[in-house]
């Protein structure tokens, strides 16, 4: 393999795309657009219909876990008051994920070709004539 899982890992966590590792998974001046494709190696980067939900999900879990629940804690414990609790959960429902979206895409990208490293156009080797490319 041309690219290595860490390095999968390291792309996914840096925003770039797992194939060439250039910073073009979004959209240039856009905070939520991402592009078709990679510019810099053509990597398809919008996937099938509900590919993403996973990165809806991831972000969901993320925002549960690491901002909400501390955040309910720090109430229960009485270490803040019920009022701020509530006024900083509903604006970290809404701020956190709008600012972690970026990353939940990268990350769930990340997830897929961890596991299916070989579906990489940089992973691919060519196909001779008595093979399946579905391999």
């Amino acid at each position: 393999m041309k690219v290595t899982r860490i390095q999968i890992i390291a792309r996914g966590l840096g925003n770039c795309c797992p194939n060439c590792g250039q910073r073009t998974l979004f959209r240039v001046g856009t905070w939520f657009e991402t592009n078709q494709e990679c510019p810099s190696c053509g990597l398809k980067i919008e996937r099938d219909e509900g590919f993403f939900l996973g990165s809806l999900s991831l972000n969901y879990g993320v925002t549960l876990v690491g901002f909400l629940t501390p955040v309910a804690l720090l109430a229960y414990n009485e270490i803040i008051g019920t009022t701020l609790a509530i006024i900083l959960a509903g604006v970290g429902s809404i701020v956190f994920p709008a600012l972690f979206y970026r990353s939940s895409r990268s990350w769930w990208l990340m997830n897929y070709y961890f596991f299916f490293p070989h579906h990489l156009p940089a992973n691919q080797r060519a196909v001779q004539d008595h093979e399946d490319d579905n391999t």
